[in-house]
């Protein structure tokens, strides 16, 4: 999770047992947002955020070809908490790791 997603999306999610990491629970929220992305990356965790600037950064990385895990994408004021809570969770269960690397998902599905 970004640093400016809301924390009852985390702790939805937990509630129905998804493994969520936060930036600030990895010591990372304050790592820029191509940072943040490659620290993702490295632990094999797909971003969520409702930041443009890191769809700006998966569009670079996509572009290059330089590899990411992914990122799910919601507009702060286009979804409201449970629903990205339930979208999220269908994304961490149904998807295996390499069906979503590169990729950029949007929210609401």
């Amino acid at each position: 999770m970004d640093q400016h997603v809301h924390a009852r999306i985390t702790e939805g999610l937990r509630r129905r047992g998804v493994d969520v990491l936060t930036a600030e629970e990895d010591g990372s929220k304050t790592l820029a947002d191509p940072d943040l992305m490659s620290r993702a990356t490295s632990l094999g965790r797909v971003v969520f955020s409702n930041d443009p600037d890191h769809l700006a950064e998966a569009a670079r990385r996509q572009k290059a070809g330089h590899l990411f895990a992914g990122l799910v994408f919601a507009r702060q004021l286009g979804i409201t908490i449970g629903q990205a809570v339930h979208d999220l969770e269908l994304i961490a269960k149904a998807y295996e790791p390499a069906e979503i690397e590169n990729r950029v998902e949007y929210l609401p599905l």
